[in-house]
């Protein structure tokens, strides 16, 4: 599995962070664009830890149902790569992409089992590396305990 964040940048207007995202799993390329990443983040940490249900329609205080990548303009309900978490042991996860609609059930479309200890270091670096970056910015995010919610995941996971 690879996943990185790169050129992170904050769009002061909105009030998001935007990176360019790329999740590969057993050689295929799930994603490979620009996406807002501060919206799921909450959500993607959480998932190093317990098994994740996405719900794009949730409120903003409901972070743990976030997709973890959502559109450049940061709105869930725009667009966004939904993946439901399973913790199968306490070796590996399944990842499974799912297509969201409004009131309906998920359509499963493809699945990846990954090993939850890569799993968990990925994410953590990304964590960290979010971390650093809005460090000295002028950032208030939309649900504003995103990072209370992100320092709290990070410490449960470095344990």
């Amino acid at each position: 599995m690879k996943l990185t964040y790169d050129h992170l940048s904050l769009n002061k207007e909105l009030q998001i962070v935007q990176a360019d995202v790329f999740l590969e799993i057993n050689d295929d390329i799930i994603i490979d664009e620009p996406l807002c990443i501060d919206v799921g983040l909450p959500a993607l940490l959480l998932s190093t830890l317990e098994d994740t249900f996405p719900d794009r329609f949730a409120s903003a205080t409901e972070w743990e149902k976030t997709p973890f990548f959502v559109c450049g303009c940061g709105d869930p309900d725009c667009r966004g790569f939904s993946f439901v978490v399973r913790h199968r042991d306490d070796k590996s996860i399944q990842l499974i992409e799912v297509e969201e609609s409004e009131g309906d059930i998920h359509k499963e479309m493809d699945e990846y089992f990954v090993d939850l200890l890569e799993y968990q270091k990925i994410v953590y670096k990304i964590g960290d590396q979010f971390l650093a970056f809005i460090k000295d910015l002028a950032y208030s995010p939309y649900f504003k305990d995103t990072i209370p919610v992100i320092e709290d995941l990070m410490k449960r996971l470095k344990k």
